[in-house]
């Protein structure tokens, strides 16, 4: 779990994307370190939030942006039916089972933004009402969408953990690295 993103290597702009996307990644796992499963789905704030929700958002968020940008539909589709899905895990879903999840799909990220030729590729925006008509975004706007949500919620997470245990994020590190 990245804590500081190192320079990149001289001309290494994927690699940089990646390694802020990663940092960004690690403040939501380090949210849940130590946790119960009933801790983590706990709400402690005036927010509908809760740590176990915004884990399963950010994973869901991240697969349907690369299956976007590689012209496939997300794995799970939502629309207003389902959307609230999206924040809590339903039936039979844990935080471990998400965390894994988050893994392949963080590795699929890696390895196709790695694989385009360009990161000033474009495709299609889907013609979902909130998406302008025949938008298109490039591949580096996806890297750095993913770097904004990821990190947003990293922040939520922050604040939701520190609240049910007071933890923060410092001690949560300190607490990974010994043990």
């Amino acid at each position: 779990m990245v804590t500081h993103v190192r320079a990149e290597t001289q001309g290494d702009e994927r690699g940089a994307l990646l390694s802020f996307l990663a940092e960004q990644r690690g403040g939501i796992r380090r949210a849940v370190l130590g946790l119960t499963e009933e801790q983590a789905s706990s709400r402690p704030s005036a927010s509908e939030l809760s740590l176990s929700g915004l884990l399963k958002h950010v994973a869901e968020v991240e697969q349907s942006w690369i299956a976007r940008a590689k012209g496939e539909p997300p794995a799970v589709k939502r629309d207003e039916s389902n959307w609230h899905e999206c924040f809590v895990l339903v039936e039979g879903e844990t935080v471990a089972a998400q965390l894994a999840y988050w893994d392949e799909v963080a590795a699929e990220t890696e390895e196709f933004l790695r694989s385009v030729p360009s990161l000033d590729d474009t495709f299609a925006l889907p013609s979902d009402p909130w998406f302008p008509p025949e938008g298109r975004v490039s591949m580096r706007w996806v890297a750095l969408h993913l770097i904004r949500e990821t990190a947003r919620h990293a922040g939520h997470a922050d604040i939701i953990r520190e609240s049910l245990d007071g933890k923060t994020a410092f001690e949560l590190v300190a607490q990974e690295q010994t043990g």
